[in-house]
């Protein structure tokens, strides 16, 4: 049987990969509290952290009305909800689910944010949109051509917006960026990108 509409909009959401590290924090909060609770699309958070618990599903629920959950092990992706990678892990995406691996770089600056959207572009059909937020290092760079090649939009955060623009203008230097925006222009940017207008 072939699916309706609804059906298949519904299977196919879009995904919204927001990497960040240091300062990141500020960046998620402006980013939500300007970002409607029912764009249809799935946001993951991925904020490389090393040894540190992550704090974010205890904090951000304060600042959207959409479910903050904690990514484990074969957890649906879901629209209009808010995902958190956890500590000492990457992350993929493979058949609607979150799929967790240890981390693969565990010395070093990580590169968490680049495996989870190469995991995107090879396994959602869905439209993409990848956001580098605040951050040491430039995680995340090498994967925005390919994000771009799968004909989703990128964006980095305005780096004189960032506590820390090292992640923001390794994006911005990758020649790959779509958008240069404040958090708050970052989140009327997604509104506009999913649902048109």
């Amino acid at each position: 049987m072939t699916p309706t509409k609804h059906e298949e909009k519904r299977r196919n959401f879009p995904i919204v990969c927001v990497g960040g590290s240091a300062g990141g924090l500020d960046a998620y909060i402006r980013l939500l509290r300007n970002l409607p609770a029912d764009t249809g699309a799935a946001i993951v958070i991925v904020n490389h952290l090393r040894k540190v618990a992550t704090m974010l599903h205890e904090i951000l629920p304060r600042h959207t009305k959409m479910p903050v959950e904690l990514i484990t092990e074969k957890l649906d992706v879901d629209p209009d909800h808010v995902f958190i990678i956890p500590e000492k892990r990457d992350l993929h995406v493979l058949n609607k689910e979150f799929r967790l691996k240890p981390i693969s770089k565990p010395w070093g600056w990580p590169d968490v944010i680049t495996v989870f959207m190469r995991s995107l572009t090879e396994n959602w059909d869905g439209k993409l949109i990848a956001v580098i937020v605040s951050g040491y290092d430039g995680d995340g760079a090498d994967a925005l051509c390919g994000i771009k090649e799968v004909g989703g939009i990128t964006i980095a955060q305005k780096p004189e917006t960032a506590s820390q623009p090292d992640m923001p203008e390794s994006a911005i230097a990758s020649g790959c960026i779509d958008f240069i925006l404040s958090p708050e222009d970052i989140a009327r940017k997604i509104k506009q990108v999913v649902l048109g207008g």
